[in-house]
């Protein structure tokens, strides 16, 4: 049949992935506190999705011409992602409840037949406390799903659970 597409999990933009610069948010030139957020996507055996997609979206800083807000990073054989971005403020939430400092990454990989949202917030981050989400979560062990930590060089490390023990906290969106 002419025309048709093949069906992908992700869409037609499957290709972008092979651009590594998708996954730089800072390429344009923008201003602010460059960081860089590292991670595995795991399944429920802890074994890694190497043919995942990880998004990156952020309120803050607003998207412009040198910050589109927007990423993505394709999983390796071992299940990495990576990103360079800018560090996040925080952000109004219902009720003028402000959100602590946060990335949310949608999750994409075969046999997920939507995409899986969750947020990355930072460890240390002292309105980590009174976000409303994380305040939504009584177990401290889910929270801990949802915090990534810095390691000695300045990258933010998080993995992200599909299933089983430590999964990780995904959204209802």
């Amino acid at each position: 049949m002419p025309g048709v597409t093949p069906s992908q999990t992700i869409g037609p933009f499957w290709h972008l992935l092979a651009d590594p610069a998708w996954s730089d948010l800072t390429r344009f030139g923008a201003d602010g506190e460059r960081i860089s957020l590292a991670g595995r996507l795991l399944d429920g055996a802890a074994a890694p999705v190497a043919d995942g997609c990880v998004e990156l979206w952020q309120a803050d800083p607003p998207a412009s011409e040198t910050f589109p807000g927007f990423g993505r990073s394709a999983t390796d054989a071992d299940g990495r992602f990576h990103f360079k971005t800018i560090r996040p403020g925080r952000l109004p939430g219902r009720g003028n409840m402000a959100q602590a400092p946060h990335l949310a990454l949608g999750i994409f990989a075969r046999g997920l037949l939507r995409r899986l949202v969750t947020r990355v917030y930072f460890d240390g981050e002292t309105t980590n406390d009174s976000d409303p989400l994380l305040a939504s979560l009584d177990d401290p062990a889910r929270r801990a799903t949802m915090i990534a930590r810095a390691d000695a060089g300045g990258t933010w490390h998080i993995d992200i659970r599909l299933q089983g023990e430590a999964e990780t906290v995904f959204l209802d969106v």
